[in-house]
């Protein structure tokens, strides 16, 4: 359909975002934090109604600390006191085979500070467990009340058209009204796994696209449900999710609120592949994975697919950018789509902001397809190795049987599912190892950073590496003294700050100067970062570590995306 727009349809704006999910409300955030102008545009009439993703990794919850409300999301969701353990039932109420102990959320603050949360755990933000329904809302307060994002919902993006000064988008309301016309310096589509964006720019996903297993590998039916009589139905300890291993029906069953919320998840098998899925039939699913009769009200339900591992070959074409789901699927082990995706952001947001806020370099915003594509690649890589282990998993025909056998059975069982959860929910090297080591804008030393490993990570200052925590000998968090643009850390009393500040106000580039070399942590900082300087990026990965004998200028530059001669830059 063709439609004439008027000149007064047509308006403008920096940057446009077509969807409303985490990832899209996340880059509103870090883009209105930096003074950038954008509207979000998502169909739904608001956040999401479905619990969706239910774990929130400590680096996520670092960017959300890091743009003002980790406290209000760690809030959200279970009460303080309810422990998050993982537990493995050969049915709810039958033999528990497994359980992988985890703290409350009152604990998380405690365990950051406290010598259990050093070396792997060595942060300001412990994971949060917690349901997207309830993390959505809190995203999209924060974005409101930048002065410069407009988010509309109850609209839907039609399509764009890229010019050489920017790209312009069509939409229209959901409900009726007449379509607009909207002019942007940028456009990026965080619009979800079957990408309207991702789709017109042609750009292809590679992987794999379909994975059977007895478990995690085909049409999965998903339950909302709400039951105050479920916990006392299966009379155990409570924990945050659940799973049943058995021969005929294996499911996940995740707490939302403590108390009588949930969600269920199940694979459809024979003839539930080719019919319709009813509250009936769903009731059902239920009934076999719990083993006794338990009442409950659905709320919503929906038929979703497992076994998918895809990531896109680009994030990004000229002035269009993608991110989230729309550039990497997950089957949903170790939780990682989400998180993924608010890292995607977090590493966009503050590129688009440099450049359109003039300080920015010509190669800076292609850097950003260069260092999240591999990322995606990693983790979904890893995500599947969760998935092969649960979901490859065969539970032997003796385990819900009596007498020496099915103990042994169930003994046998238990021991590979808590090394396996171990594996899958305990992965400090997947939260913080991400690294750019091979993107144009890292200054590399010739170091060789730790393995990247799933269940360990060292902390280490080697560039292209999230910058390593540290608390301050005040108890405040290293991370809380960074600015919004870069910083620099002074490690060592014997460097000079002055040449850079003056760089960086040459450049327009923000620089905030830290000295550690005045902090009771000093020495603690020396041995971390083995450089009398680093220079962090604002999305705290390190971009440069050296002394006095770099050239400032040259340094902000290259890690600001402009072209550098690189023998200026050591």
């Amino acid at each position: 359909m063709t439609t004439t727009l008027r000149p007064s349809d047509s308006q403008h704006t920096q940057v446009i975002i077509a969807g409303g999910g985490p990832a899209g409300l996340t880059l509103a955030n870090e883009l209105g934090l930096r003074g950038i102008r954008a509207i979000l545009f998502d169909q739904k009439p608001g956040t999401t109604p479905d619990p969706q993703a239910n774990a929130t990794q400590s680096r996520t919850m670092e960017h959300f600390r890091r743009l003002g409300f980790a406290s209000e999301i760690r809030a959200q969701g279970l009460p303080a006191d309810f422990p998050t353990d993982v537990v493995y039932f050969t049915r709810f109420c039958g033999h528990e085979l497994a359980r992988f102990r985890m703290p409350a959320r009152a604990r998380a603050d405690t365990l950051a500070r406290a010598g259990q949360a050093a070396g792997a755990w060595s942060t300001p933000e412990m994971p949060h467990r917690c349901s997207q329904l309830f993390i959505e809302p809190v995203i999209r307060r924060h974005a409101e009340r930048y002065p410069s994002i407009s988010l509309r919902f109850g609209m839907r993006v039609l399509g764009f058209t890229e010019h050489a000064n920017g790209v312009s988008v069509q939409v229209e309301p959901v409900d009726d009204g007449p379509v607009q016309s909207f002019e942007c310096d940028y456009f990026v589509g965080c619009d979800g796994a079957r990408s309207a964006t991702r789709h017109a720019l042609g750009i292809e996903m590679l992987g794999h696209g379909k994975i059977e297993r007895d478990f995690l590998g085909g049409r999965m039916y998903a339950a909302y449900f709400a039951s105050k009589d479920l916990y006392a139905t299966m009379g155990v300890d409570r924990a945050w999710m659940y799973w049943t291993i058995n021969r005929e029906r294996r499911s996940i069953l995740a707490s939302l609120d403590g108390k009588e919320t949930f969600v269920f998840h199940t694979q459809l098998k024979g003839e539930d592949l080719d019919r319709e899925i009813d509250a009936a039939r769903g009731q059902a699913f239920l009934q076999e994975a719990m083993g006794k009769p338990c009442d409950f009200r659905l709320i919503h339900s929906g038929i979703w697919n497992a076994g998918y591992m895809l990531v896109a070959t680009h994030y990004s074409a000229g002035r269009v950018f993608l991110a989230g789901d729309a550039v990497h699927l997950f089957t949903p082990t170790g939780g990682l789509g989400y998180n993924t995706a608010i890292d995607d952001v977090a590493n966009l947001g503050w590129k688009l902001a440099a450049v359109l806020n003039g300080w920015g370099g010509s190669e800076l915003l292609s850097s950003y397809s260069a260092e999240r594509q591999p990322i995606g690649a990693r983790n979904t890589g890893k995500s599947r190795l969760f998935a092969d282990s649960i979901g490859g998993y065969v539970p032997s025909p003796d385990l819900e049987g009596e007498g020496p056998e099915a103990e042994q059975a169930r003994a046998e069982a238990g021991a590979y599912l808590l090394d396996h959860a171990r594996r899958e929910f305990n992965i400090p090297g997947i939260t913080f190892g991400a690294r750019y080591d091979a993107s144009p804008i890292i200054i590399g030393d010739g170091s060789t950073p730790p393995p990247d490993v799933i269940n360990d990570y060292v902390p280490n200052a080697v560039p292209g590496g999230r910058t390593p925590h540290l608390w301050l000998a005040s108890g405040d968090s290293l991370y809380d003294q960074f600015g919004t643009g870069f910083t620099l850390l002074r490690i060592t009393a014997q460097t000079d700050p002055v040449r850079w500040i003056e760089a960086a106000q040459a450049m327009g580039c923000p620089l905030t100067v830290v000295n550690l070399c005045d902090d009771g942590s000093a020495a603690e900082a020396a041995a971390l970062y083995e450089a009398p300087l680093a220079l962090i990026r604002p999305d705290q990965h390190v971009a440069w570590r050296g002394g006095d004998q770099a050239d400032p200028a040259a340094v902000l530059a290259h890690a600001c995306g402009h072209p550098v001669d690189r023998p200026h830059i050591r």
